[in-house]
């Protein structure tokens, strides 16, 4: 599987259908705000009812004209309306008139797409191999090729700090300053990608890694890819699938 690639400088998908500039407007705005709404909702349904974060864990947002639309705090996903899910500007600021509080961990998903402009959604979750080793405090190494997945040569840790701080945020951008994923000590996994689709199975690759890491350390400590194989993997990862076919 090819991974999501870091690519500075262009901007990420806003979870938006543009046309031309100004083209967009009225009952076609509002529209397209709905398809953003509905689609960060079915994303937390699809993330909670695979298990990969389960209950009312884990938050879901994408980008969305200068800010974001994201998950509200403590609501389950399964009652979760269009209204519920708030846009939090740029700036960090809730529009007065949302009736609901944003996820508790806003601040790394804003912290993250002001890192990573290439980027349209962040999905964090709870899964449990990924939280077994963040609690451990053991990053993913080059255990296998497909980690590069991720971005890279291996999938980091970030230290703790209590969530929905911005000490927690600036830990997380600077973990996903050129991963894709990340690992959060003593809670969880991150994954970003260019949609919400992207993200989402991105998190469940990290999952699959996690799992499979977690079993291979119960057998002993792995071997591991070189750096040069890894470079190798994440060249050849370019060409791989149909979208580099076609490029």
């Amino acid at each position: 599987m090819q991974p999501s690639r870091s690519r500075k400088g262009s901007r990420g998908r806003v979870c938006e259908v543009e046309g031309s500039r100004g083209s967009v407007v009225g009952g076609k705005r509002k529209d397209a705000e709905k398809s953003a709404r509905r689609a960060v909702i079915e994303t937390a349904l699809a993330m909670s009812r695979s298990g990969l974060s389960p209950c009312r864990s884990g938050n879901v947002s994408c980008r969305w004209k200068e800010g974001m639309l994201i998950t509200p705090s403590g609501m389950a996903y399964e009652e979760t309306d269009l209204r519920d899910i708030v846009f939090v500007d740029g700036e960090g600021q809730v529009p007065a008139k949302r009736p609901r509080k944003p996820s508790s961990e806003w601040r790394f998903h804003l912290a993250a797409y002001r890192a990573r402009p290439d980027i349209g959604a962040v999905v964090h979750t709870h899964s449990l191999h990924a939280t077994v080793l963040a609690c451990a405090h053991r990053p993913i190494p080059a255990f296998h090729y497909m980690v590069a997945v991720a971005g890279g040569k291996d999938i980091p840790l970030v230290p703790y700090d209590t969530f929905g701080t911005e000490e927690l945020a600036q830990h997380v951008a600077g973990g996903l300053a050129d991963r894709n994923a990340c690992l959060m000590a003593n809670h969880g996994q991150i994954a970003v990608g260019a949609d919400l689709a992207s993200a989402l199975e991105l998190a469940h690759e990290i999952e699959i890694l996690s799992e499979q890491y977690a079993k291979t350390l119960a057998l002993g400590e792995p071997h591991l890819l070189s750096d040069d194989e890894m470079a190798r993997v994440l060249e050849r990862f370019k060409s791989y699938g149909q979208r580099a076919q076609k490029a």
